[in-house]
């Protein structure tokens, strides 16, 4: 069982940065597939950013602004939220995928305007 643990989310204004961090109970050295997800009221939840050992890949309506990176050492992923926009409010999930997939309890992003 792998166990999840975000942080890092919070109320800020337009234009404001937050950073989210996502701590693993394993080693992620070797997992390949890693990302954030985000959900708003009443809508499905979508992919935003992942990452495998060589590649990132963003959502069109963050690139530019969001940067996903990891750090082994740490068994940690981040989440660097830049120009944040009213939009980018939701509850982000952090996603490690090995034999099964595995979610965190999620963090709220809350951007005024």
């Amino acid at each position: 069982q792998v166990q999840l643990v975000e942080s890092g989310g919070g109320l800020v204004q337009a234009g404001g940065s937050l950073r989210l961090s996502c701590v693993a109970s394993i080693s992620i050295f070797s997992i390949s597939d890693m990302g954030w997800y985000r959900q708003a009221p009443g809508k499905q939840r979508d992919v935003v950013a992942t990452i495998s050992l060589n590649t990132r890949n963003y959502a069109d309506s963050v690139k530019g602004r969001f940067t996903i990176s990891r750090d082994n050492a740490k068994n940690t992923l981040y989440l660097q939220m830049n120009s944040l926009k009213p939009e980018d409010t939701a509850v982000y999930y952090c996603n490690v995928r090995t034999a099964y997939s595995y979610w965190g309890q999620g963090t709220q992003v809350t951007v005024s305007s």
